[in-house]
């Protein structure tokens, strides 16, 4: 993962392309330093509970990773929702 994010930090392209979608460089690379360990930890805590077959991982884990800064929150309110009103699952 560390070697992902600096690939896209170094990046000289003006486009980068993520889950399909073309966004401006710099979005991309203000996006990957919002990234702490916390969103490594969610990444891989959603790596473990995929059961779908990843074709490219790379193209994958960019995805996760650009996402894990707007998402994280949402992910582990869920979590406590559902851990608070399903207390024996």
């Amino acid at each position: 993962m560390a070697e992902l994010i600096i690939e896209v930090l170094c990046s000289t392209k003006e486009i980068i392309t993520v889950a399909g979608e073309d966004y401006p460089a710099p979005m991309v690379k203000e996006r990957f330093m919002q990234i702490s360990s916390s969103h490594i930890e969610y990444v891989i805590e959603c790596l473990d509970r995929n059961t779908t077959y990843v074709r490219n991982i790379k193209r994958y884990m960019m995805a996760t990773l650009f996402n894990a800064p707007s998402t994280i929150d949402s992910y582990y309110a869920a979590q406590v929702n559902h851990d608070l009103y399903h207390p024996n699952n």
